[in-house]
């Protein structure tokens, strides 16, 4: 296919699609497909919620079509899936998104056409879950009437630093043609280059191992800061002497949520445990990092009763939500963990962020955002997301919202450490 044959449809415009619809639209026709009739209708007047694309820049992607209607991607030839790919209560893929994407392209899919998946899933599962559905759907065989291949995502909410263009992209295809079809299409548009993987499952399982081994290195990190509290060693303090080493690793304790580095390794250790595998440090990893909201909780208890607080009654400001700085990305936070287990104290608790959506805390988490902030009001403040508006704030005036006697636990260090009570 040339540059003017190419009609790629981009199904899925959230974070991982809406960048890529755009830059493709750059070289070629795109129509961006979600279910999301509101999303739609939002990115049609030149609205992007998640803060990631500018409304000059949806206003001038001049070859951008959205869409929540089927219809409309039954002339693209080149399928790009980019749905949630999220764990259920019970840590386990929920590939629902996944499969009901496939069946929306194996509706529409023809002779010739390409599809590749960039949801992080674990090895296999784009040929052994996705392909088969859109085989039967469309009554085609792959690579003999359509191929499939899988890039993943590397998009990082709320850097506006290494943005997509940026960032090496993997690609990989159902067989040589498709790969070089696949990797080309790419290079298109990836300043950076790409890197193409030998298989399928390949890709697969280089996406899931990157969030795995950052996941496992946050969580050595937590359990060292867990063991430094107990013996009143200030972590950073420790972290910043070993840094000094040239081959050092500088990762820093914190909560670990979010729809990657807190879900994808649940999908490698899902099919470990298929083929026979029970994982220890991958799962170790995980029950010590879900377990940090407990250990936040439990330290600032600590801190008030030594400061002669009351417990029972006492106001607590949590500042952030998201699950990461300057995004309004709520997906699979661990500030709730904090919120839940504060609660169980009875205490008074109010949440404020600047930059998500009150209507999707409340509905998501059931959490009322606090908009305005009274100075002298609150026995203790956690710092729990190190968006910029609050180093803007400045602590000073993060300072004026406590009562004479108060906690500040500032657990993204965003503060000289004079200036607070206690960090992770």
């Amino acid at each position: 296919m040339t540059n003017r044959g190419t009609r790629i449809c981009i199904v899925g415009l959230g974070y991982v699609g809406l960048p890529l619809a755009i830059e493709f639209s750059k070289k070629y026709t795109v129509v961006g497909f979600d279910i999301n009739k509101e999303r739609i209708n939002e990115l049609s007047n030149g609205l992007d919620k998640t803060l990631e694309i500018s409304s000059n820049a949806l206003n001038n992607a001049n070859n951008l079509k959205f869409t929540c209607s089927s219809e409309d991607i039954e002339s693209c030839n080149v399928y790009i899936v980019t749905v949630p790919t999220p764990i259920d209560e019970y840590n386990n893929p929920d590939l629902k998104p996944l499969i009901s994407a496939s069946q929306l392209v194996g509706g529409v899919l023809d002779v010739g056409n390409y599809v590749v998946y960039e949801s992080t899933v674990y090895p296999g599962a784009t040929e052994e879950v996705c392909i088969p559905i859109l085989e039967k759907i469309s009554n085609l065989v792959l690579n003999t009437d359509f191929y499939a291949g899988y890039s993943p995502e590397r998009i990082n909410p709320g850097d506006k630093e290494n943005t997509l263009t940026k960032i090496t992209k993997i690609t990989s295809g159902s067989n040589k043609d498709a790969s070089d079809f696949i990797d080309n299409l790419y290079s298109e548009i990836i300043i950076a280059g790409t890197f193409k993987a030998s298989t399928i499952k390949v890709a697969e399982a280089a996406k899931v191992i990157e969030n795995t081994q950052r996941d496992l290195n946050i969580a050595l990190i937590n359990e060292l800061s867990i063991i430094f509290s107990k013996m009143e060693i200030d972590t950073h303090d420790v972290l910043e002497a070993a840094g000094t080493k040239w081959n050092f690793l500088p990762f820093k304790p914190g909560l670990v949520g979010g729809h990657c580095i807190g879900v994808d390794p649940y999908y490698l250790t899902h099919k470990a445990q298929s083929i026979g595998h029970h994982p220890e440090v991958i799962l170790a990893g995980r029950r010590l990092n879900d377990s940090m909201g407990k250990h936040v909780s439990t330290q600032l208890i600590k801190a008030m009763i030594k400061k002669d607080i009351p417990i029972y009654g006492s106001r607590i400001l949590i500042l952030g939500l998201t699950f990461k700085e300057n995004c309004p990305d709520l997906r699979n936070t661990k500030v709730v963990d904090i919120v839940n287990e504060l609660k169980d104290y009875k205490l008074d608790i109010d949440v404020h962020d600047p930059y998500c959506s009150a209507n999707e805390a409340r509905n998501e988490y059931g959490i009322e955002l606090k908009e305005d902030l009274i100075d002298n009001s609150y026995d203790a403040i956690i710092i729990a997301v190190a968006h910029n508006k609050y180093t803007e704030l400045g602590i000073s005036s993060i300072k004026a919202k406590t009562k004479t006697k108060s906690i500040i636990f500032d657990l993204k260090t965003l503060f000289n450490k004079k200036d607070t009570d206690l960090r992770l």
